[in-house]
């Protein structure tokens, strides 16, 4: 191919080429082919600053997107130089109707529910097909996580220089590491349950064709394996958090959970936030570096990848709460509503407690305060077995409420510890009712883990340490104002 190629003729009858431009290529469109030409830079990230180095990069990416597209991708061809110059390699691939781009589609606002179905088994047969490896997983483990994290931080600081405000920065950061650093056990389960692949890395809308057969997902990352080498949810984040940018959460809603459907995972949500939030970083960079090269509009873009990044990251934190009260003050039944609307998981007293002593946790076992099961010694290691679930639970990346009476400053410094050491975030919320509605409620109480009794309350209101620093939510309304009171609606 030579420039002469890329003009008409009344020959051949071809249009101009059409050309395209990323942050590291440009694509000519020439027909029914494509042709794309790596640009001569050197970037923290990646270096196509000699002919032969680009050479070698067009040849990686034709064989590692015949892994998703082998139809599209035809081989190499040069670009030479009427001059006698060296030849420039090139990226040979069928043209594509650009009307069929997922991209396209989503932001007309189409019914793209059925492609995203499509693209989201298509993604899942391709990491059931990877290799599994000691260098593949390894990419997964706390560690490697936390450096590309850092990697990407170190990068987006020096790029961001009068594109965005680098307190955002100092926020993502902070966010993203207290993340990774409490979660330890999950990315190891990750691990032992296989779900770090060699993925597509660079999943993205504009490069998936929605075609009658099926869709052509092109352009994977293919500069550094270790970037392509991740946790297949991470993958997954990527084309989530792009149709969420689009302003398409609703078709990012669908492709999760057609995926997870596809391939049964069942990751935590807040894994799922965090690598949204991770790749909208790595885009908020590359928009940065765009402005730098001369695009004005992509600054506007850098600051609405990392917004996005930042909401994710703030949905990801992982939460302790203790929710306590005197009985009869509604904590169980905040506690439900509450894990309803986050999605955490409710840790109860009353159930651990009988748990210990082998009994069912729906039987009565009424006591009084100080005998049988409300020992000080039982008392105590309840909140010991809270405190190991709750562990247990934020450890794996999920949000605990421990509904319990959080009676002494003794027990609540125990779970704030725990916060500290798993890198959580702690809520505390202090259940109110008036004393004759408690009473009335201990009176008329279903059947359930709870034997409170009226003397059991009156010795513990007797007992009760203050805890000023909870959220005091009165329950003597309703429970919409119980939530709203605790903070969600």
């Amino acid at each position: 191919m030579t420039a002469a190629d890329c003009a008409p003729t009344a020959s051949t009858g071809i249009a101009p080429a059409v050309v395209h431009e990323t942050h590291s290529a440009y694509v000519f469109l020439l027909g029914d082919v494509a042709y794309k030409m790596k640009k001569p830079i050197g970037t923290d990230f990646l270096d196509f600053r000699t002919v032969e180095s680009r050479r070698t990069a067009c040849k990686r990416e034709f064989a590692l997107n015949s892994r998703f597209a082998p139809d599209v991708y035809l081989g190499l061809a040069e670009l030479s130089d009427p001059e006698g110059g060296p030849a420039e390699p090139l990226l040979k691939m069928r043209r594509l109707p650009d009307s069929t781009r997922l991209s396209t589609r989503a932001a007309a606002g189409d019914d793209i529910g059925t492609d995203i179905d499509l693209v989201a088994r298509t993604i899942a047969l391709a990491h059931n097909n990877s290799p599994r490896r000691t260098d593949i997983d390894d990419e997964g483990r706390l560690g490697a996580l936390e450096q590309r994290w850092l990697n990407n931080i170190r990068e987006l600081r020096a790029l961001a220089v009068g594109v965005v405000d680098h307190a955002l920065v100092d926020r993502l950061e902070r966010l993203s590491l207290r993340y990774v650093s409490g979660r330890s056990p999950l990315f190891d389960q990750r691990i032992a349950r296989r779900c770090i692949v060699d993925g597509h890395g660079d999943l993205l809308s504009d490069d998936i064709f929605c075609l009658p057969d099926g869709p052509r997902i092109l352009d994977c990352l293919d500069f550094d394996d270790r970037l392509r080498f991740l946790d297949a949810i991470d993958d997954v984040a990527c084309l989530a958090m792009d149709l969420e940018f689009q302003g398409r959460p609703d078709a990012a809603r669908r492709f999760v959970s057609s995926y997870l459907e596809a391939t049964e995972d069942n990751p935590p949500c807040s894994l799922i936030d965090h690598y949204i939030a991770y790749r909208a970083t790595v885009r908020a960079k590359v928009a940065c570096l765009r402005f730098h090269q001369g695009h004005p509009s992509s600054k506007a873009d850098a600051l609405a990848h990392l917004q996005l990044a930042l909401a994710h990251l703030t949905s990801s934190a992982v939460t302790i709460t203790l929710l306590g009260g005197l009985p009869g003050t509604g904590k169980s039944t905040v506690a439900a509503a509450l894990a309803e609307r986050t999605g955490a998981v409710v840790l109860s007293s009353d159930v651990v407690r009988k748990e210990r002593s082998g009994l069912d946790p729906l039987s009565p076992h009424p006591s009084a305060v100080g005998c049988g099961l409300y020992t000080t010694e039982k008392t105590a290691g309840t909140y010991r077995e809270l405190i190991r679930r709750a562990h247990d639970q934020v450890t794996m990346g999920r949000s605990v409420i421990i509904d319990a009476s959080w009676n002494d400053e003794l027990t609540r410094n125990q779970a704030r510890i725990l916060a500290a050491m798993t890198h959580s975030d702690t809520v505390e919320l202090e259940c109110r009712a008036p004393k004759p509605i408690a009473l009335e409620r201990i009176e008329n109480r279903v059947r359930g883990a709870s034997d409170a009794s009226w003397a059991v309350y009156e010795a513990m209101a007797c007992a009760r340490h203050p805890w000023p620093s909870a959220t005091k939510i009165d329950t003597a309304g309703t429970l919409a104002d119980s939530l709203a009171a605790a903070g969600t609606r």
